[in-house]
């Protein structure tokens, strides 16, 4: 109880470990299925495991989706401020705030690293020979919300870092042709493509794309859904996008399909994007199946973040619904069905629950030394510090002797 009592951190987070071992989630979630694939896996680098706790924390904060993540900043950063201020050394009112804003600036700290911080990251492995690992749907600096310096070569070795074999380069209502060289180093194929914004709707398009006047398109949505058509004569393959389908046109779905369009995301990474709920997802699915669409994924991603949550395994010959299968993390996907009111304590609870065997056992160890380390009694006016463990684990038990070795 005493130590309960000195460290209840710890000691909750150790039984949280424990507990959420019972009942894990999968490492990756067959979307169409919703079932935990055979054939396919992540592969976590040992840096990634090694520092798992960190790895992990990143990963969390970057599959938010932006209500949720609204709710969690807020009240994770009122929680640590009156943490820091009920447990700050008595003092001046200056260290009182300074012991308040320290958690604070922690949490927007780690926030900007899950955004910004190259680190090691997961990436998809698969058994399947014949299938491509692709992506649908990202972005360069030439978006007008890509990242500045986001250039061609990042993105491109953004995606490989994490397994894709290709992405489909679709930046807003500019086309990239792949005429541009692939850049050196970097050995995924850059496919052509393009995102089209018209009337409460962002179309991707990937093949064979040309221009199009877009004011054709953006009155209304009779005159957007002439668009479809328009990217069918040209050989190019429209794909809906989200969030904007999910918001604009989820009770008008059958209308799409009669004007033409050939698929629609079902899962993307963008954080106004993640709140998409399974229940929509099914009947997207149930659309999709019945008229032979394509499903896919999409990291849309514009150069924030470092992992996706979302991978595609496309496989040549197969056409609609046959031709891709969506990969996503459970994390990712349960943002939908969760109020974000509930982010605060949720997201930790999911996270924990999505740690393999080894990124657990990582954590439980980072976990117990450090709760050593602070829990190894001192002598008076003595500092913290990594000699005073490996002192103290190295000492003799109080009252034991040293043998005589003087010669006899």
């Amino acid at each position: 109880m005493n130590l309960l009592r000195r460290h209840p951190v710890a000691i909750v987070l150790v039984v949280l470990l424990l507990v959420t071992a019972i009942h894990p989630l999968p490492a990756l979630v067959d979307v169409v299925t919703g079932s935990a694939p055979g054939d396919v896996d992540l592969d976590r680098p040992t840096l990634y495991v090694v520092f798992a706790p960190l790895s992990n924390t990143l990963d969390a904060l970057t599959f938010f989706s932006l209500a949720r993540a609204q709710w969690a900043v807020v009240v994770w950063m009122l929680a640590l401020a009156a943490w820091g201020a009920l447990r700050g050394s008595p003092g001046t009112m200056g260290r009182r705030i300074a012991s308040a804003l320290a958690g604070p600036v922690a949490l927007l700290l780690l926030a900007a690293a899950a955004v910004l911080l190259p680190r090691p990251v997961p990436r998809l492995t698969t058994s399947d020979a014949t299938g491509t690992v692709i992506d649908y749907h990202t972005h360069t600096e030439a978006s007008h919300d890509g990242r500045p310096g986001w250039t061609l070569a990042l993105m491109a070795a953004w995606h490989e870092r994490q397994g894709f074999e290709a992405t489909y380069v679709t930046d807003h209502n500019l086309i990239y042709d792949g005429s541009l060289p692939t850049p050196p180093g970097i050995g995924i194929n850059l496919l052509p493509g393009v995102e089209w914004s018209v009337y409460r709707l962002h179309v991707v398009a990937i093949g064979p794309v040309e221009p199009i006047a877009r004011d054709s398109f953006g009155d209304n949505a009779a005159r957007m859904m002439r668009l479809f058509g328009v990217i069918e004569r040209q050989g190019a393959v429209s794909i809906a996008s989200l969030p904007e389908y999910w918001r604009n046109y989820s009770d008008d779905l059958g209308a799409l399909v009669v004007s033409g369009v050939d698929g629609f995301e079902i899962v993307n990474c963008a954080p106004k994007a993640l709140a998409f709920p399974s229940a929509l997802r099914r009947a997207v699915l149930t659309l999709a199946t019945g008229h032979d669409l394509l499903v896919v994924g999409a990291s849309d991603n514009h150069g924030w973040g470092q992992v996706t949550c979302v991978w595609n395994v496309s496989r040549p010959g197969a056409r609609g619904f046959q031709t891709n299968r969506v990969y996503a993390r459970p994390l990712a996907l349960l943002q939908g069905d969760w109020p974000a009111w509930t982010a605060p304590l949720t997201q930790p609870w999911f996270m924990l629950r999505s740690l393999s065997w080894s990124e657990r056992i990582t954590w439980l160890t980072w976990v117990i030394l450090i709760l050593l380390y602070r829990a190894m009694p001192r002598r008076q006016g003595q500092s913290a510090g990594i000699g005073i463990l490996a002192r103290s684990l190295g000492q003799r038990p109080r009252g034991e002797g040293i043998p005589d070795q003087t010669p006899t």
